[in-house]
């Protein structure tokens, strides 16, 4: 069996996602918000057609979309990451090898003999368990079937589906898409290619390789041989090692009491702490941070970071918090109005590797773990920071705006759709 490579790509997924639980959206212009309302981070079609262009500036635009009809709306990221788990579920039963590359995206391994015709019953498959519409490319490489995929997208004819296994003249394909278009390259490296007269991914396929190397290292030469059919790429089932995680948000208006600082930056620790457990990962290292708004000329800036290094590298939500908030105090300053806080954990280790000391209760490093574990449990049930430490506290005066989101509809019972005879 002559095995392919299928990218499937959720169409404007955050779009899609609020279409499937609010379908009077379907067919109208709607825009996604960055955190705090900011700026579009997703459109519709209908949106595109408009002129709405990404990183819009909602507050500019506000006349804009009342006078076209444009929907709203605040980013919803627990919907979206939920609506992404069901449609990674739906499609990894049916397939023998799958690399999730981001919320909306998977590279598949298919049997190039039915290539196409599995595609589409992907498509059928993913749209039926979760109202998500998907294109699917298919190529003998990673790059070319994720230039496939955009190609499918933008040629309704196709239906969604892209082989190019089965392209009579792939090169008449290759030739209408730019350098900044391919996977890995964008704008700034295309910027390189250019003065070598290789402007388009054909033109790409047949450069000298020596040239290419030269332009953007190894890693363009792959992608340079990947546009030739030489695949240079594999599918990676399991993710990699994580190098850290951070956690960092912008509030909804400006921050000046150490208390707030201290409840905002608690539970962003406390997210943090769960994404470790849920991962198995020890962290080892731990840096926080404070900043007022930069781009403000009337208020007195100020930012700086601390950090430290845990004896032991720890997962316990208690530690990291404690750990946090010592920080914070080192570098917390009286007279600013802060715009965001965050930390980064590092040092990363998979749980069980850590040698214990001869000096250490092992009681000790394991308490709170049961507890812990359970917390992460009722949380995941019945939604994020229902339970927490009291550092938390209970008011969230500071939490970034979102004042026109859509119901968490698939993560929390008191949001959850009810159907109306």
């Amino acid at each position: 069996m002559r095995t392919v490579f299928a990218l499937v790509d959720g169409n404007n997924f955050y779009v899609s996602c609020e279409r499937v639980f609010n379908p009077s959206l379907i067919g109208r212009p709607l825009v996604i918000l960055s955190n705090n309302d900011g700026c579009v981070i997703a459109r519709s079609e209908e949106a595109k057609q408009l002129g709405i262009k990404m990183g819009a500036p909602a507050f500019k635009n506000e006349a804009f979309f009342r006078q076209h009809g444009v929907a709203v709306l605040s980013s919803n990221y627990a919907l979206y990451g939920d609506m992404s788990a069901r449609v990674m579920a739906a499609m990894r039963p049916v397939v023998s090898a799958m690399e999730v590359y981001s919320i909306d995206e998977a590279f598949l391994a298919l049997d190039a003999a039915h290539g196409e015709d599995f595609a589409r019953e992907i498509r059928a498959r993913v749209r039926q368990w979760t109202g998500i519409p998907v294109s699917v490319g298919i190529a003998p490489t990673k790059t070319l079937a994720k230039l496939a995929n955009r190609l499918a997208k933008k040629t309704p004819e196709r239906q969604g589906v892209l082989d190019f296994t089965r392209v009579t003249d792939s090169d008449a394909l290759l030739s209408m898409v730019p350098c900044s278009d391919i996977w890995g390259i964008g704008n700034r490296l295309s910027t390189r290619l250019s003065p070598m007269g290789i402007h388009t991914a054909r033109d790409l396929k047949y450069a000298e390789m020596a040239n290419v190397r030269k332009a953007l290292g190894v890693i363009g030469e792959r992608l340079a041989r990947e546009l030739g059919g030489v695949s240079c790429l594999t599918l990676e089932e399991i993710p990699s090692d994580k190098k850290g995680i951070a956690s960092a948000k912008s509030f909804g208006h400006p921050v000046e009491t150490l208390q707030e600082l201290e409840e905002a930056l608690a539970t962003y620790t406390a997210r943090v702490g769960e994404k470790l457990r849920a991962a198995r990962l020890l962290a080892g290292h731990l840096s926080v941070f404070v900043e007022t708004n930069r781009f403000s000329a009337t208020q007195p800036q100020y930012h700086a970071g601390a950090q430290t290094t845990f004896l032991k590298p720890t997962n316990q939500t208690s530690v990291l918090i404690a750990a946090a908030l010592d920080l914070l105090r080192s570098i917390y300053r009286v007279g600013y109005q802060y715009k965001k806080t965050g930390l980064f954990v590092t040092a990363m280790s998979p749980e069980g590797t850590v040698q214990l000391s001869l000096f250490e209760d092992r009681v000790d490093k394991l308490a709170g773990r049961p507890l812990a574990a359970i917390v992460d449990q009722l949380n995941r049930k019945l939604g994020a920071n229902t339970i927490r430490y009291a550092s938390m506290g209970t008011r969230d005066t500071w939490a970034m705006r979102q004042n026109r989101r859509s119901r968490k509809f698939t993560t929390r019972w008191s949001e959850l759709p009810v159907a109306k005879a």
